[in-house]
């Protein structure tokens, strides 16, 4: 695939350190993919019920009532089906020249409590990309604002210790305190016309590493129920002047991570999701990019205990390997023949099973390493 864009080679790839990541698209050479060994409905429902697909008002009280009251495990058939999904993805994966990493097993049924609250359990390791972002050579851990991800990262601690052995960075965002304080007890989505508002205010710096995606020298990032400003002012100030954040505004009322809405796949390509973004209004930098509009899925997403968990626009969820190579869910026929008609080259993997657990390709990674260096795109 040609890119006709004029790029500005700013730094040299390092070579001294295990991880390496700048954009979505360069060379895939090392990923850490999620398991969903031990997963368990997550307990606490503040921010669980504001983030699930709309019209299901019914469905999110009964399950509220049910996790409030005891520990719910994803029935075993689940995790079975969602085990087998990720085998054949790891093998796409290893196939294509990708090393593969994945967490350990933890207990994710444990209840914990900080001075201020308590939680019955946690969730589980399915998907890093919500966990982390990696900037160039360095792995940050983000500060969620799910009370039941608090410990999300245990998982994860024997590849991050192995990494900053190896000479990476290894950063923790301030651990929130999660108070009372942070959320919205009365939240009502807005009306139409109004303006759009979260389950979270600006109490402490807080973000999910999902809700942003990296075109090299530039993030864009989306405002959401876990996400706020001040945690995207506290990542800016972090990495510097090195990079550039740009904040998107979703029309989403459901509003959790940017990888449903807005996905890099090449330079010069980016896909875009026509309902959740106003395409008229995307950062600067992309207006010498093509947009791409996502076409409509042509399959339902599988239901947890009866429920709807995740956007129907998990199609756009996919994993680039390169520049050309997009790993995209078997089932989605519109997506993979837009995507040949964009000039990739599509790789299927079936992975419905993977979506009751909140993810698909991309969620259920984290690009440790790319081959490539930090360039300007704009």
């Amino acid at each position: 695939m040609t890119n006709n864009l004029s790029t500005l080679d700013t730094a040299t790839t390092n070579t001294t350190s295990p991880v390496c990541s700048y954009n979505e698209w360069d060379p895939l050479e090392e990923v850490i993919v999620g398991i969903v060994d031990g997963a368990m409905v997550p307990s606490w429902h503040t921010i669980y019920r504001v983030t699930i697909p709309g019209g299901q008002d019914k469905e999110v009280n009964e399950m509220s009532k049910q996790i409030e009251q005891y520990r719910l495990p994803y029935p075993k058939r689940m995790i079975e089906a969602a085990t087998k999904n990720l085998k054949e993805f790891v093998h796409i994966l290893e196939s294509e020249g990708v090393v593969v990493r994945r967490p350990d097993v933890v207990n994710h049924s444990a209840s914990f409590n900080t001075p201020a609250w308590k939680i019955l359990n946690g969730f589980c390791s399915a998907n890093p990309r919500d966990v982390f972002i990696v900037i160039g050579n360095e792995i940050i851990e983000a500060p969620m604002a799910d009370r039941g991800r608090y410990f999300e990262t245990w998982g994860y601690r024997s590849l991050l210790k192995e990494y900053f052995k190896g000479g990476a960075k290894w950063t923790a965002v301030p651990r929130p305190q999660l108070l009372d304080d942070l959320y919205d007890q009365d939240y009502k989505f807005p009306a139409p016309g109004e303006k759009m508002r979260y389950v979270i205010n600006e109490f402490e710096p807080t973000f999910d590493a999902a809700d942003f995606v990296r075109f090299g020298r530039d993030i864009v990032v989306q405002k959401s129920h876990v996400t706020n400003s001040f945690g995207i002012a506290w990542l800016q100030r972090h990495i510097g002047d090195d990079y550039r954040i740009h904040v998107v505004d979703s029309l989403c009322p459901q509003a959790l991570h940017i990888d449903t809405t807005l996905v890099p796949l090449a330079p010069g390509k980016v896909l875009v999701n026509p309902i959740n973004l106003d395409v008229n209004k995307l950062p600067d930098f992309l207006k010498s990019w093509d947009i791409l509009i996502a076409p409509e899925p042509n399959r339902t997403p599988k239901t947890l205990y009866g429920t709807n968990v995740i956007s129907h626009w998990v199609n756009m969820n996919v994993l680039s390997i390169d520049e050309e190579r997009v790993v995209v869910e078997k089932s989605q026929e519109y997506m993979i023949k837009a995507l040949k008609d964009w000039g990739f080259k599509p790789i299927v993997c079936e992975f419905e099973d993977y979506y009751p657990f909140l993810g698909s390709f991309h969620c259920s990674t984290l690009d440790v390493r790319r081959r490539g260096v930090l360039k300007s795109y704009a």
